[in-house]
């Protein structure tokens, strides 16, 4: 598989230039997200991105062989004489792409049930998007850190060298030797400027049979940052860990007493405060990230098993605010992106009842509420079987979302006779949202008998 990834590059000085030449850019995609609004019935018919282009050129781009195309895209902007060529094509192709999705949208929306479908899409605008600095054309590199950039300067295009950030070209040329380096594209953050220079490489995923394969099971929680469990195929565990991040999620809490504080005292805007849990928040996500991938790594595990975890609707309830702020489908797509560079595979499995049933199959579970020489306690991470067993929840779960996989994957591998032959003896098996860990026991032995 094909994997990339992005660095930034700090760029060390002229941070006002470079703000005329991204107004300049996203002017640019504005006049053809117009031009192509107009004549859509033009590119409807052509479906090549590449033909798209030269029909675009051929409406705006004035030549030699062209001296008066129907919009004269040099004469429209002040900006647009001597417009860089490859940036102007990259606008063309950002402007053909925002025009093909909001058609594509519209006509959905006029398919759709006159009473439920709502407003209809608006014409789509440029809005935060930033210029790709193509190679010898807007991009020269002179040295490890110095580089020459095509930019809106003094009223037309000119070069201009700047100095950037040793220490990112150092992490760069460490990290980054054996793969290809791809056009940078101006960006923006905070008050600072950055080239984010794109890699790109080539990475073969382990393919293991599913009886094989060694996964980490993932429950990604409130209370505990994370609970990992290292299962094989029959339902051993081999391995269990668990991260609780204790002082950072104290941090954190610290962080929006304060911001409830101002609230309280008329502060309705607190950016600060709210950049600061943010950044607290993130961090949390990184480090869970990093232990996850650590772990696997640790048990030499072929696939990481996470939650199906649907974020979408509205939070109700005590913890609405923790809910809000759990960053599970950031976890997920940071280790997502560091086990493919392991050549480590990702897999999602239903999320209904992982918690809820117990891992042993003895049925649903009481969380919160247990007995401790004969005194009734609280503790919403524990959890008590119908037989009576006290468990941590996170943990029971884990089990139970390695289980699911290997169901799905087992079955998946069977010919249709030996599957319908395998659920005939296991019949839990067959419903997903049910399945635990006793279930793939039950499996195993089933198909070893």
């Amino acid at each position: 598989m094909k994997h990339v990834s992005t660095y930034s590059v700090k760029i060390k000085d002229y941070r006002r230039v470079f703000k005329d030449t991204v107004t300049a850019y996203r002017q640019a995609v504005d006049y053809f997200i117009a031009v192509a609004d107009k004549e859509w019935s033009y590119f409807q018919e052509v479906s090549s991105s590449m033909y798209r282009l030269r029909l675009m050129e051929e409406f705006a781009h004035r030549t030699a062989k062209r001296p008066s195309p129907k919009y004269c895209f040099e004469e429209a902007e002040k900006v647009f004489y001597k417009f860089p060529s490859y940036l102007r094509r990259a606008a063309i192709n950002e402007a053909l792409g925002k025009v093909s999705s909001y058609r594509s949208n519209l006509d959905n929306w006029e398919q759709s049930d006159v009473n439920l479908r709502g407003k209809p899409p608006a014409c789509p605008r440029a809005g935060l998007i930033y210029p790709v600095l193509y190679r010898e054309n807007m991009y020269k590199q002179s040295g490890e850190s110095k580089a020459a950039i095509k930019v809106f300067v003094n009223g037309t295009w000119n070069w201009i060298m700047v100095s950037l950030n040793k220490g990112d070209v150092d992490y760069i040329k460490h990290h980054c030797a054996d793969s290809k380096e791809c056009a940078p594209t101006l960006q923006k953050r905070g008050k600072e400027w950055f080239l984010d220079f794109p890699f790109e490489r080539e990475i073969e995923l382990k393919k293991v049979e599913p009886y094989a394969q060694r996964i980490v099971a993932v429950d990604l929680g409130i209370n505990n940052a994370c609970v990992c469990s290292v299962m094989a195929s029959d339902g051993t565990v081999m391995g269990r860990e668990i991260l609780t991040l204790s002082r950072e999620k104290d941090r954190l809490n610290h962080c929006i007493g304060r911001i409830k504080k101002a609230q309280q005292h008329g502060n309705k805007r607190t950016p600060r405060l709210w950049a600061s849990a943010k950044g607290i928040n993130r961090h949390i996500a990184e480090r869970t990230a990093a232990f996850i991938l650590s772990v696997a790594r640790q048990y030499e595990a072929e696939v990481i098993v996470f939650e199906h975890l649907e974020m979408n609707g509205k939070k109700r309830g005590s913890k609405k605010q923790r809910l809000h702020l759990w960053k599970a489908r950031d976890v997920q797509t940071i280790v997502t992106h560091k086990a493919h560079v392991h050549g480590m595979r990702i897999s999602r499995v239903n999320a209904w009842n992982t918690s809820r049933l117990a891992f042993d199959g003895s049925g649903r579970v009481e969380r919160g509420v247990y007995e401790q020489n004969g005194e009734v306690k609280y503790n919403y991470s524990i959890c008590v079987f119908p037989t009576g067993k006290t468990y941590n929840c996170d943990l029971n779960a884990s089990y139970n979302i390695g289980a699911r996989y290997y169901i799905r994957e087992i079955l998946k591998s069977l010919p249709e006779t030996s599957r319908l032959d395998i659920q005939a003896k296991v019949p839990e098996c067959t419903k997903r949202s049910t399945c635990t860990l006793s279930t793939l026991i039950s499996l195993h032995t089933a198909m070893c008998a």
